[in-house]
């Protein structure tokens, strides 16, 4: 996660969290004028078009204020899907047992992708298993992380 990403979450947490929802993450994408702030967000509900409505205009209010991106983007607030992002240890203890997709941000044995099997996740270290090999990887390494969807 970047520092902005960083400071976005720490800014906007409370705020979520008023309107009885948890802020899973941030992500900050720059691409110019096209530059696009994501905020998922969760409840054990669920989430609906509405719920995403009321955390969209919290948030807008709470970025007008403190105005800490000085480019233009869009925003957008949804549901962490069924790719859901990692962000935390604790996104990648809950997604024990399921298969992810991780990005490093520092290469780990020449690679930097990885897709497998979480074993465990303990003092800021997944274990994963990626064809039949496991590996340690820090959290504080990892750029992005998703659950790869599986069907029955």
């Amino acid at each position: 996660m970047s520092k902005l990403e960083e400071k976005l979450t720490d800014m906007l947490d409370p705020g979520v969290e008023a309107l009885g929802f948890e802020l899973v993450g941030v992500e900050f994408v720059r691409a110019g004028k096209h530059s696009i702030l994501r905020v998922y967000i969760d409840h054990e509900n669920g989430i609906t078009v509405d719920d995403c409505a009321d955390v969209s205009y919290q948030v807008s209010a709470i970025l007008d204020v403190e105005d800490p991106i000085s480019t233009e983007y869009n925003l957008e607030v949804s549901s962490p899907g069924m790719d859901r992002p990692l962000f935390k240890e604790s996104h990648y203890q809950a997604a024990v047992g399921e298969v992810v997709q991780v990005r490093l941000a520092m290469p780990m044995d020449n690679r930097r992708n990885f897709k497998g099997q979480v074993l465990a996740v303990e003092d800021g270290v997944v274990s994963i298993e990626v064809d039949g090999q496991q590996f340690q990887l820090a959290v504080a390494n990892i750029e992005k992380g998703n659950v790869v969807p599986t069907f029955d």
